[in-house]
Parts: C-alpha cells; sequence; structure tokens
C-alpha cells in the first residue's frame, strides 16, 4: 500500500507533509491534486519534506501526498539519443505534442522512453549460453552512428531459457532467464537505475590515455585523460559554451550528454538549434545522432536543476557500461550550486561560505567522482569510460568563490578562461598561466608513442618560455624590448610565436577547427627548432633584429591553415629545413 499523507506547510519548491509513516528517504513522491512530482529530502517522525520538482503555486495544505515507493529513477533503453529532457528526464519534445504548450504544465507524465516505437532487436546469445550481470544479450541500430546494446540487468545471473528476435517496443519480452534460484525473469530492452546510485563496474583503471580534443591549448598543454574532470571556470562572455561545443564536436568520445543546467534560455536554445544541423565529422552523421541534450533553463522549476546533474550522469554510465566513450559537459555546474543554495536556504540549514550549504563541497566530489575509465560488468571485460568537464561561472570572474575553489580541489584539468584575452580577440581563451593539468606525467608516454619521444620535453620547454615572457613584459612595459640583451629579445619573439601562431585557434575555420595529434606535434617541433636556430645564432653575433625578418616566419604563421596531411607528410620537413637555412645564411 503506498504510503498517503497530507500537506502541512508550502515554502517555494519546499513541501512538509505528515502522515507519512513507512515513507523513505529520495523516494518520489505524488504531491497535491495535480499530481505534481517530487523527492523526500527530510524525515523526522511522521512528517516528511519534500522537495518539488514543478512549480508549486496554487497547491494548498490539506491536499495529498502519495508515495511511489521507489527513489528518483531515469528509464534506459533505446530512444535516449536525439532526445532532449528536461531535469528529471521527461522527454520535451514528446511534452509540447503531447500538450501543445511551449512551457511544461504541471502534473504532466509522459514516458521518458518512447512506448510506441518498435525496435529491431537483434539477439547476440543463444538459448542455454550462462549471462551474468553487465552481459549483452543483443543489439539494436538505434542510431546510424551508435548501435545501443542491451545489457542484462544488475543483479540478473543465469541461464537463457527463450531469445527472441524482430521488432519489440522497449517494455516488450524479449528474453527470458532462469535464475540460480530457479524462477524464471523476464528481460524487456528498458531498464531503471535510481540517480543517485553510482552504477557499478568492475575495475576502475589508472587515467593513462589522453581524450584528444583536436584543441592545441587543451591537448598538448593542459591535456584531459579518458575518464578524467575538468573545469572551465570563465566570468561571462569569456567562451565557456563555445569551448563545450568544441568539446562536444571533436573530442574522441562516442557519446555526448549535454547538461544545460540553469542556463539562460537563449543559450540552450542555441544549442537544441545548432546541434541538430551539425555534421559529426567521424560518422558523416549528425552530431545529435551520438548526443543526450538535458535542458534545464533558468524558468525551470529549480529543484529540478539539482537533479539534472544526476539524471545526466546516470545515462553517461549507462552508455560507458556498453563499452562506449562517454563525453559529460554540465553547463554550469554555478548554477546547480545556486539550486542547493536555495534549496538549503528554504530548509532552513545553517549556511556556509556564501551561503552555499555545508555540503556544496561533497556533492560536487559526489558527482566528478563518478568519472573514470573503468572494466564493464559482463564477461567480455569491455572497456568505457566517462569524462566530465563541468564550466564554472564565478561572479564577477572571481575564482576564490566557493564553487570554483571546491571544484579545483576535486577536478584535475583546470582550463581557466580568462576575458582580457578573450577581449584581444585570443581563442580559446585559455590562460596558460592560470590552467594546469595534473595528467600530464601519466600520458606523457602515450604522446611519445605515438608522435615523438621529446613530446614532454618541447611542452615543458615551451611552457617555460611562456611563463618567462610573463616575467619579461614587466621590464618591457618600463624600459622597451630594445633594452632587453639579445636573448631575452630572442625569447620574446617565440613566446609571441607560440601564442599566436599555436594556442591561438579558429574555431569556424574548415581546417584550423581541429588539428590532430601528429600535428600538435610537428607546430610544437617547428616553433621550438626556430627557438633553438635563433639562440645559437644569437650566440654566434646575429642580431636579433635581423633574426625577425627572416621569410620563414610566415611560413610558421600558416601553419595552422595547412591541411593535415599535407602538413605531415611535406610541409613540416619543408619549413624545418628552410629554418635551416635561413639561420644559417645569417650566421654567414
Amino acid at each position: 500500500m503506498p504510503v498517503v499523507g497530507k500537506i502541512i506547510k508550502i515554502a517555494g519548491p519546499v513541501v512538509v507533509a505528515e502522515g507519512m509513516k513507512g515513507a523513505q528517504m529520495y523516494e518520489v513522491v505524488k504531491v497535491g491534486e495535480e499530481k505534481l512530482t517530487g523527492e523526500i529530502i527530510q524525515l523526522q517522525d511522521d512528517k516528511a519534506v519534500i522537495q518539488v520538482y514543478e512549480e508549486t503555486s496554487g497547491v494548498k495544505p490539506g491536499e495529498p501526498v502519495v508515495g511511489t515507493g521507489a527513489p528518483l529513477s531515469v528509464e534506459l533503453g533505446p530512444g535516449m539519443l536525439r532526445a532532449m529532457y528536461d531535469g528529471i528526464q521527461r522527454p520535451l519534445t514528446a511534452i509540447e505534442e503531447k500538450t501543445g504548450s511551449i512551457f511544461i504544465p504541471r502534473g504532466v507524465e509522459v514516458p521518458a522512453l518512447p512506448r510506441d516505437i518498435k525496435w529491431e532487436f537483434k539477439p547476440t546469445v543463444n538459448e542455454g549460453d550462462y549471462v551474468e550481470e553487465g552481459d549483452i544479450i543483443g543489439t539494436v541500430d538505434e542510431t546510424p552512428s551508435i548501435v545501443h546494446k542491451v545489457l542484462v540487468p544488475i543483479g540478473v545471473k543465469g541461464k537463457i531459457v527463450e531469445i527472441k528476435e524482430g521488432k519489440f517496443t522497449v517494455e516488450e519480452t524479449v528474453a527470458v532467464v532462469e535464475l540460480e534460484n530457479g524462477e524464471t525473469k523476464e528481460l524487456t530492452m528498458m531498464q531503471k537505475w535510481p540517480v543517485r546510485k553510482p552504477r557499478p563496474y568492475k575495475q576502475k583503471l589508472p587515467p593513462k590515455i589522453p581524450m584528444i580534443t583536436g584543441q592545441r591549448v587543451e591537448d598538448t598543454f593542459f591535456t584531459l585523460a579518458k575518464g578524467g574532470t575538468a573545469a572551465i571556470p570563465g566570468p561571462f562572455g569569456s567562451g565557456k559554451t563555445v569551448t563545450q561545443h568544441q568539446l562536444a564536436k571533436w573530442s574522441d568520445a562516442d557519446v555526448v550528454v549535454y547538461i544545460g543546467c540553469g542556463e539562460r534560455g537563449n543559450e540552450m536554445t542555441e544549442v537544441t538549434e545548432e546541434f541538430p544541423h551539425l555534421e559529426d565529422i567521424k560518422t558523416g552523421n549528425k552530431l545529435m545522432d551520438r548526443t543526450v541534450l538535458i535542458a534545464n533553463t533558468s524558468n525551470m522549476p529549480v529543484a529540478a536543476r539539482e537533479a539534472s546533474v544526476y539524471t545526466g550522469i546516470t545515462i553517461a554510465e549507462y552508455f560507458r557500461d556498453m563499452g562506449y566513450g562517454v563525453l559529460l559537459t554540465a553547463d554550469s555546474t554555478s548554477r546547480w550550486a545556486e539550486a542547493m543554495r536555495e534549496i538549503s536556504g528554504r530548509l532552513e540549514e545553517m549556511p556556509g561560505e556564501e551561503g552555499y550549504p555545508a555540503y556544496l563541497a561533497s556533492r560536487l566530489a559526489q558527482f566528478y567522482e563518478r568519472a573514470g575509465r573503468v572494466i564493464c560488468l559482463g564477461q567480455d571485460n569491455r572497456e568505457g569510460f566517462v569524462s566530465i568537464v563541468g564550466a564554472v561561472s564565478p561572479p564577477g570572474g572571481d575564482f576564490s568563490e566557493p564553487v570554483t575553489s571546491n571544484t579545483l580541489r576535486i577536478v584535475k584539468v583546470f582550463w581557466a578562461l580568462d576575458a582580457n584575452l578573450a577581449r584581444r580577440r585570443h581563442f580559446p581563451a585559455i590562460n596558460w598561466l592560470q590552467s594546469y593539468s595534473l595528467y600530464v606525467d601519466d600520458i606523457a608516454g602515450w604522446w611519445g608513442e605515438n608522435t615523438g619521444e621529446d613530446w614532454k620535453e618541447l611542452r615543458d620547454e615551451a611552457m617555460n618560455l611562456l611563463q618567462k615572457e610573463a616575467e619579461l613584459q614587466e621590464i618591457v612595459q618600463l624600459v622597451g624590448p630594445d633594452a632587453l640583451p639579445d636573448r631575452e629579445r630572442v625569447i620574446l619573439e617565440v613566446a609571441r610565436m607560440l601564442r599566436e601562431d599555436f594556442l591561438q585557434q579558429d574555431a569556424f575555420h574548415e581546417v584550423d577547427t581541429y588539428c590532430p595529434p601528429m600535428k600538435q606535434y610537428l607546430m610544437l617541433k617547428t616553433i621550438m627548432t626556430f627557438y633553438n636556430k635563433a639562440l645559437d645564432a644569437v650566440s654566434k653575433g646575429v642580431n636579433p633584429a635581423d633574426i625577425m625578418k627572416v621569410s620563414v616566419k610566415g611560413d610558421i604563421a600558416r601553419m595552422k591553415y595547412i591541411p593535415h596531411d599535407e602538413f605531415i607528410n611535406t610541409k613540416a620537413k619543408e619549413i624545418m629545413n628552410k629554418i635551416e637555412a635561413e639561420m644559417n645564411a645569417l650566421i654567414k
């Protein structure tokens, strides 16, 4: 029997009900006459405190609250890709079709996965086969880009006694398993999973493989590992959303889960309008074919914003369990923290720093800790990963505020966006002096094997040059560049080349928008070769002004626009030879 209580107090999205004895923490309940969806977040005697995921205006004390007996869960199965959900996995397009309203009417119930579509199920096991949790029993060609693998639910082990082939809905039985205790269990293509509980796996693997994004500043200087975590903090207008779009388009993940968490409606519209038209370069299909969008805009109920992050990460883990690589981008975690702050204030909890709840750090950690490269459950030991990139919107670009500082304690990559760089039209506006990556040493082996053995040395040397430039800039501003010693003038020039010819990248240029690892390595090697040759020339008495005039500098500046194969096969070598020839000519 479901627990039935009645409302005694309403404070915005927080509702208190009595007569709730027998209810559980985090149980989903239906609130009021309109059956609004809510979740129990506090229990005391027979009273339950509920956060409601919908607007509560017009709800009155005395209205019923009915328990469902289940925690907040998501439906996992074919039909998730190309979908657009709100924070608690309600399909927005299906709601619009059903109600004809552009806003979500209260109390509307539409299943997350379509129940009327029949999917072509192809079995991969036979009758009599032994299966355990996480095994693949069949596949569905969900979109042209992704094959959906139907998994044995967690906690099911036994012998297949019946397996079907053909077209089925997500609720129809496709297999029957005889469990070890002799009972039989029917399996469908859909399973449910509570969002606040991480999905299990066999083993977590070390982060030794980089996640290639094609963005030079991110790959070469501040690299993200597969299964790693990164934060992009930055003030308004510094390019957080464009950076995340570039990651979604180009990173070598199979599936993208994009959470618009408390974003402005127009920004989310941009994503929803743009993504369906974007070509996926890897597969030749549409990018949307491998994307799940979760839109929880700033005008939607605040409690659902808090849930949207958990909904997104659970969907990401499910695709990881199939053996796919998943990129999850949350834009922005600051707005998520603000939702927690609002709910905490209404619960009258003791506030922490800047009014945020005291448990802010642990909630952020719970979320980011669900990233990782793992060996999935199942007998075939397949590998999958979830990488999390969280955007942070610090008010006024202040990185010392609680959300940014707590995020930096957890994540291993910090891409600091700088409004000054953005104003100078330097994109991506990632500040090379503030940013860092703690994965560099772990993945140096991969870069050494796949590009050149001296990759780490070149990267470290280039970083030192950029830091040296920042120190010299102060002197330059006082006395001008001509007062510097010859060696320092060379350093300034090469640091400029690194900034403009390597770190700067045009997201809208057909060649420069994506730079493969080998091209990144050869571009860096070319600039550093120029640096070493220039230092050698200066030590032999050549005037730095003559070095600045060599024609090869123009070739170096144009490197990024040369098609990848042409550059790797012929052009890189030609430019290197030209550096050698022109520098030798100066020395003579």
